[in-house]
């Protein structure tokens, strides 16, 4: 098969949408199909094109087998809402001429990410051009939570662009999503239940694994061999939540075998980081390379795994793979009935959004009851094995793209 994915994420980006475009678009390649890449400069989740990409360029690379065209993309130094969709609106603009040049490329598929919905038409349109099937693929329901979480306001611009994405939904062969959850509200858009499709993330499973002997970094970082360490590793932005862990962690200062360790980047880092200096129990340091994310999630005794009210079944956090394959337990916040809290209730706690109390509460519970961490570290290995792993999520999805195209 010959498959073009176009999305504004990619590596050598460590965490999030880009991360899984690599691996799925690697292991294509391994699997002798033709892959393409159209996509932007990494810059997340440092918001910050990193070097030696170039904001303003376009440039063309091969990376394990990918053919990959960089486009130009402009990052705001400080983020709102408009900044942001500005953001995006630049990829979707400066990737046109490299979409165009593939309407000729007889691609079988055109594997387009949402976010951003800005790329949608333009890569639905390219596909139809080039007699493509047209598969779109929704990481984070991003109109839904701009508006849910306040990052934009107005009514009328809510129903414009919801009413704008539900057409554009329609028109695709088939429109995937992460979880069960996101698959009914892209259904209530309006997407046909036979088009409707579960595409979830997925883990290496041999790559992230429990080690025996106890994480390097905690030797690196200084911390104490009785201590308990809470980790959150990921993006620090505003639908984290990030707020009330720290909360969490002031209430608990006098523990002091309890040690908060937050690993990565994003808008809120340095905000958070500044208000709550006077925190002795809290580590910072910064995104850690892949080859010692292993290290990085074994230093860990609970994960903990925060988000706001709002993006409880927006979102489907893609951490949360390495977290359980690393055989520990989790610290959730989500609504009951959302599909992380169904995930989470086997191998961890699910908290309610917004309330440190609670956090602070089911952290002291899981630091005070050794064989009760063990336990649900063994049940997050078990559930990662048992439906995360990557050749598993990738063959099924290797399978239904030879279905779509004997179907056309």
């Amino acid at each position: 098969m010959r498959i073009l994915i176009y999305s504004i994420n990619y590596a050598p980006e460590l965490t999030g949408i880009g991360k899984y475009n690599a691996e799925m678009a690697e292991w294509l390649v391994e699997k002798g199909h033709d892959v393409t890449v159209i996509t932007a400069p990494p810059y997340y989740p440092w918001w910050k094109v990193q070097a030696p990409y170039r904001a303003g360029s376009y440039a063309t690379e091969q990376l394990k087998g990918v053919r990959v065209y960089r486009c130009p993309l402009w990052v705001p130094r400080q983020l709102s809402g408009v900044k942001r969709l500005l953001h995006l609106f630049s990829f979707a603009l400066s990737s046109v001429p490299i979409l165009l040049s593939q309407v000729f490329k007889r691609h079988d598929v055109f594997f387009i990410l949402e976010p951003t919905l800005f790329c949608v038409p333009m890569g639905l349109g390219v596909a139809r051009l080039s007699r493509a099937h047209a598969w779109l693929h929704v990481q984070d329901l991003e109109v839904d939570a701009a508006f849910d979480l306040g990052l934009l306001s107005s009514r009328y611009l809510r129903h414009a662009v919801l009413y704008t994405e539900k057409q554009l939904m329609r028109l695709f062969d088939r429109v995937s999503t992460i979880s069960a959850n996101m698959s009914e509200r892209l259904i209530a858009k309006g997407v046909r239940h036979d088009k409707a499709l579960l595409f979830p993330n997925w883990v290496d499973t041999n790559a992230i694994f429990p080690t025996k002997a106890p994480s390097l970094m905690r030797e690196e970082l200084g911390v104490p061999t009785d201590s308990v360490v809470a980790l959150y590793s990921g993006n620090m932005g505003e639908k984290q939540g990030l707020d009330k862990v720290l909360e969490a962690a002031e209430q608990l200062i006098h523990q002091t075998r309890l040690k908060f360790i937050f690993c990565g980047d994003g808008a809120a880092r340095a905000k958070l980081k500044k208000r709550y200096a006077h925190l002795p129990n809290v580590t910072w340091i910064t995104l850690q390379p892949i080859e010692k994310l292993n290290e990085l999630l074994n230093m860990a005794d609970i994960h903990l795994l925060p988000q706001s009210a709002d993006a409880a079944d927006l979102v489907m956090p893609s951490k949360l793979t390495g977290m359980l394959s690393s055989g520990r337990p989790v610290i959730a916040t989500a609504q009951a009935g959302t599909r992380l809290a169904e995930v989470v209730s086997n191998c961890g706690i699910v908290v309610a959004p917004g309330n440190a109390v609670e956090f602070a509460h089911s952290l002291l519970r899981l630091v005070q009851d050794e064989d009760m961490r063990m336990g649900l570290g063994d049940a997050a290995r078990k559930f990662a094995e048992n439906h995360m792993a990557i050749d598993s999520v990738l063959n099924q999805f290797e399978g239904n793209l030879n279905r779509l195209i004997n179907k056309g």
